[in-house]
């Protein structure tokens, strides 16, 4: 027993650096996507470092969420890759020590990092989204301009909706806006203009839109009448306050929902529409997404000790590849869940228990020392690697 309490520890010590290596580096690689977002906010936008800083801290939880069982999955591949191209696996089964012998700390290593991610998708996340839509309101209220975005349609204004082409960074300028205006009781106005600028004055929650030559198309809906008018210079009134004070007294985005308002919004609900489908899902992934630190760490025992005797970046290739399968199959369940192709509970599981049951299915074969068929699968990364290099090389 005392034998096994040590190579327990050892075990689980071996695991704990990739780990920690693995989530600094695939979150280094997360928040640089956003990068580019940073960016044009700093630079053209001018908004502080520190804020955006911030906004960056509110967005881990959302990418700790997937990063962490990755992690897992990683630091436990990498760890029996290293026990098995230096031959401890074999000296373990020598000593009468078995393969499932070795599953006490993988399994206490896959616990906690269930339990971490746990964490943020029940509270780190739907605190983030609040914290990150509460900073954004407050960034709007200085500059608007980040609010907006190209080719889509803003309706966070009461009763108008916004719809910019394309917006000029350097100039500010906003070229071809459509915009539907139903603040004006039994009259709906249209406004097209080819171009606008966006101003504040004294009140830095008000906003204005100054359009040059465009036309508005007026409908009366009591009188059943329509007005047609040119104008050169045109000015709409954007209030930015009445906009953030309404999102604050509006339902939660289910993603903004942690497990008791999910649970009180379902329990509430009296249609089963597509809202409480989505919502379902999300319940569901809160637990699905922590408990495929299981599945892929178990998975990925019989793959690191398999492939140990070959070159170790072929077995985390391999990894990557396991890992990659199972999220497509995660985001296949979420699409077809929410169109009510099949049930959430499929969608959401189905990934979880085919990975597991993958998993499963290799480590028997790999404790009766049956080898697993990966030569082909090498090979097919081989040719892809080589045709890769001669297409680069055709390139240049």
């Amino acid at each position: 027993m005392k034998i096994s309490s040590i190579i327990y520890r050892y075990v689980f010590r071996e695991m704990i650096p990739p780990f920690v290596i693995n989530l600094m580096f695939f979150t280094f690689v997360f928040l640089m996507v956003e990068m580019l977002k940073v960016t044009n906010m700093v630079v053209n936008y001018n908004v502080g470092v520190i804020t955006v800083l911030i906004m960056l801290a509110y967005s881990t939880p959302y990418f700790l969420t997937y990063i962490i069982p990755m992690s897992i999955m990683i630091a436990v591949l990498l760890t029996f890759l290293r026990l098995s191209g230096d031959n401890e696996i074999v000296a373990l089964k020598t000593s009468g020590m078995s393969i499932y012998g070795l599953f006490p700390p993988v399994m206490l290593f896959c616990l906690i990092g269930c339990l971490l991610t746990f964490f943020m998708t029940a509270y780190g996340m739907p605190w983030g989204r609040l914290s990150v839509k509460e900073l954004t309101y407050k960034v709007l209220s200085s500059n608007l301009e980040i609010g907006l975005k190209d080719r889509t349609f803003n309706d966070s204004f009461e009763d108008v909706v916004l719809y910019v082409h394309k917006i000029d960074s350097k100039s500010k300028e906003l070229q071809d806006i459509f915009i539907e205006d139903k603040r004006t009781q039994n009259i709906v106005s249209t406004v097209v203009a080819p171009r606008g600028k966006l101003f504040s004055k004294s009140d830095e929650h008000i906003y204005h839109l100054l359009l040059y030559n465009g036309v508005i198309y007026q409908v009366d809906l009591k009188n059943r009448s329509t007005n047609y008018i040119d104008f050169e210079n045109y000015e709409v009134r954007l209030d930015i306050q009445e906009a953030a004070s309404r999102l604050e007294q509006g339902t939660k985005h289910r993603k903004e929902m942690n497990l008791v308002e999910l649970r009180n919004y379902l329990d509430n609900s009296t249609r089963r529409n597509s809202k409480y489908y989505k919502a379902l899902m999300e319940l569901h992934k809160k637990f699905s997404i922590p408990i495929a630190c299981f599945a892929l760490g178990l998975l990925a025992v019989p793959l690191g000790i398999q492939s140990g005797p070959a070159k170790k970046s072929f077995g985390l290739v391999l990894g990557m590849i396991f890992f990659l399968i199972y999220y497509f199959l995660l985001t296949a369940g979420l699409v077809l869940g929410e169109t009510g192709t099949c049930p959430p509970v499929i969608g959401m599981w189905g990934p979880n228990i085919v990975m597991g049951g993958l998993g499963l299915y290799l480590l028997v074969k790999t404790a009766n020392e049956r080898k697993l068929r990966i030569g082909p699968i090498a090979n097919l990364i081989k040719g892809i690697k080589s045709r890769c290099r001669t297409w680069r090389d055709l390139v240049r």
